[in-house]
């Protein structure tokens, strides 16, 4: 099954800053060629669903590993059998859309 999710992974007890564990992170999910986006709040993730969900929990292992004692995560998630549909073509999507009025 196709999914397409929202990640947004939040390590605990490692100070203000988290960007260090996060960059972990983000090189997880471009070490595993799945489309993704990252933006200011987490990243899109897309693909075989058990191939994501590998992903997310390889997040927490390395973050883990840094030394983060807790981690708390937020997914949104989305699937469709009704017709195949990527990331880009919600954005395109809803794109035409704001041209068109």
């Amino acid at each position: 099954m196709h999914v397409i999710i929202d990640l947004c992974v939040v390590p605990l007890g490692m100070g203000v800053s988290v960007s260090p564990q996060i960059a972990a992170c983000q090189r997880v999910i471009e070490a595993s060629g799945l489309d993704h986006h990252m933006h200011a709040y987490g990243t899109n993730i897309e693909g075989p669903w058990d191939e994501v969900m590998a992903v997310v929990k390889r997040c927490h292992e390395v973050v883990h590993e840094m030394g983060a004692p807790r981690i708390t995560t937020t997914i949104k998630l989305g699937t469709r059998t009704d017709r195949e549909q990527s990331m880009a073509d919600k954005v395109t999507s809803v794109e035409t859309k704001l041209r068109n009025g």
